[in-house]
């Protein structure tokens, strides 16, 4: 079992920066790939970024390429995503996940609660 807590959230204006955290609960942290996936309302869940277990291949969704950035600290069971240049179509809840080895990419086993990012022009 792995549980997840984000934090970091908030309101900030177009063009500032925000920095996601996740913590995670267990002692088998740095087995999971790690994402960052986000819900607009009215719209589905997108990717954002994801992580290998070891910190050593990242991934981003295309509008999060040269913006966002996903990195981890196993020592501290922790997930980060530092967001800049934001966008008010950044707007959404972000929700950080874990996949274990086993399940297939894109699905993930644990989610976090979710912590809002609202970007105002």
């Amino acid at each position: 079992q792995v549980q997840l807590v984000e934090s970091g959230g908030g309101l900030v204006q177009a063009g500032g920066s925000l920095r996601l955290s996740c913590a995670a609960s267990g002692r088998t942290f740095s087995s999971y790939d790690m994402g960052w996936l986000r819900q607009a309302p009215g719209k589905e869940r997108e990717f954002v970024a994801a992580i290998s277990w070891s910190g050593s291949k990242t991934y981003y969704e295309d509008s999060a390429k040269g913006r966002f950035t996903i990195s981890r600290d196993n020592a501290k069971n922790t997930v980060y995503l530092q967001m800049n240049s934001l966008k008010p179509e950044d707007t959404a809840v972000y929700y950080c996940a874990a996949r274990s080895e086993a399940t297939m990419p894109g699905e993930y086993d644990y989610w976090g609660q979710g912590t809002q990012v609202t970007v105002s022009s």
